[in-house]
Order: structure tokens, then C-alpha cells, then sequence
């Protein structure tokens, strides 16, 4: 049984050995009494062992294994666009619908991939490739309008970039 199998039929969430390593390395960056410093990198990794997002179990791992209180680590993730909640597509395609998007053509780039995916925000493709996640900003106005898909920023986009890139992660 997979780790997220299990995290779903037990409400429990294990994480990998792999991904403890990770975290127990990033936390001697920080003071010994300082294991918040760790809940941002470690909320990541775990997201990414539970297919791109963060379950309640997944967050409790991350508390215990931090030794934090839960709500320490669900307001991380809850208040953080790069963190999901809920299950996702393969790519999460975040856009920026913030005011130099806006100027420079957002709301055409979203009605066209809304159309050309059949999907509304913050909903999944039915066949589990694409979500589509509007965020505030992406800190790229010198690209307007602007996309992110995982660590990859798109700027410039056209209609005709945006048919290319999705076909590009197809």
C-alpha cells in the first residue's frame, strides 16, 4: 500500500525516511529552539510525497514531527498560496490576477483557459492533468500576464503560448 493510500484509509500520514533526512538537514540552518523555521521546507517536501498536497494527516505529520502544535503548521498552509489543501492535477496552473496582469490582458488568458480546458477555478481537468488556481501575485509584472506551473514562471502569454505550453505538459 502506498504512503498516501494509507494516509487516506487510516488518516494517518508517514513521511518517508528520504524526506525526513531533508528536513532534519534543513533544520540545522536554525537555532535547536527554532524548529518553526523548518514547517515552510518541510510542508513542501511533504506535498510533494502526497501527490501535491496537504492532507489534515499530512499537516499532523508535519507538527509531530516538528514537535509543533498542529495550528502552528495549518496556518502555514493555509495561508500560503503554494500549499493545497485539497487534491490537484498533475499541474497546477497558478495565475496572477493581480493589477499589472490585469492591465496587460488576464482576463483574456483566463476565459481562454477556462474554455480550453473546460474548468472553472480552483477545479481539476477530469482527466487529472490541470488545476486551475488563481493567486495574488507572482512577482513577475515585468512578464504580464503571468502563469506558474510548479517552479516554472511563464510570462508574455497569448492564447497561442498558453495552447503550446499546455500541450508541452500534455
Amino acid at each position: 500500500m502506498s504512503t498516501t493510500a494509507l494516509a487516506h484509509e487510516t488518516g494517518i500520514f508517514l513521511i518517508p525516511t528520504e524526506t525526513q533526512v531533508k528536513i532534519k538537514g534543513w533544520l540545522t540552518k536554525f537555532p535547536e529552539d527554532k524548529k518553526k523555521s523548518g514547517v515552510l521546507y518541510a510542508l513542501k517536501l511533504v506535498q510533494a510525497d502526497n501527490q501535491g498536497w496537504l492532507s489534515i494527516a499530512a499537516m499532523d505529520a508535519v507538527a509531530r514531527f516538528l514537535g509543533l502544535p498542529k495550528i502552528a503548521v495549518y496556518e502555514v498552509a493555509s495561508f500560503y498560496s503554494m500549499y493545497e489543501l485539497k487534491p490537484v492535477g498533475r499541474h497546477v496552473l497558478s495565475i496572477c490576477t493581480n493589477i499589472s496582469c490585469q492591465l496587460n490582458g488576464c482576463e483574456n488568458i483566463v476565459k481562454h483557459l477556462k474554455a480550453r480546458l473546460g474548468i472553472d477555478w480552483h477545479q481539476t481537468t477530469s482527466d487529472g492533468r490541470f488545476t486551475l488556481k488563481p493567486v495574488e501575485c507572482l512577482a513577475a509584472c515585468d512578464l504580464a500576464p503571468v502563469l506558474q506551473v510548479g517552479e516554472a514562471t511563464h510570462g508574455h502569454l497569448t492564447p497561442e503560448s498558453l495552447d503550446a505550453l499546455l500541450e508541452t505538459l500534455a
